[in-house]
């Protein structure tokens, strides 16, 4: 996947590797993936209070386990 972005920057996209390389003959660049969560992905969420460093900034909750909280687990079990 890579992200895209048209000349005039108000157009943004993800897109497979061989629609890529379609979309880049056709005038769009390569931009990361930070400036397509930024601008595309997390536009409607707000910014909140992170409680482990009391800085305002994006959270992401999730309640999944990490890697390396399951191998923990499995090791203290």
């Amino acid at each position: 996947m890579k992200c895209m972005m048209s000349v005039d920057g108000s157009n943004i996209v993800r897109v497979t590797d061989e629609k890529a390389s379609e979309l880049f003959s056709e005038g769009f660049r390569y931009v990361s993936k930070s400036l397509w969560k930024e601008k595309v992905r997390d536009i409607n969420k707000t910014p909140e209070v992170n409680e482990d460093t009391g800085k305002v900034e994006m959270v992401t909750k999730s309640n999944k386990m990490s890697k390396a909280q399951k191998r923990h687990a499995r090791k203290t079990s």
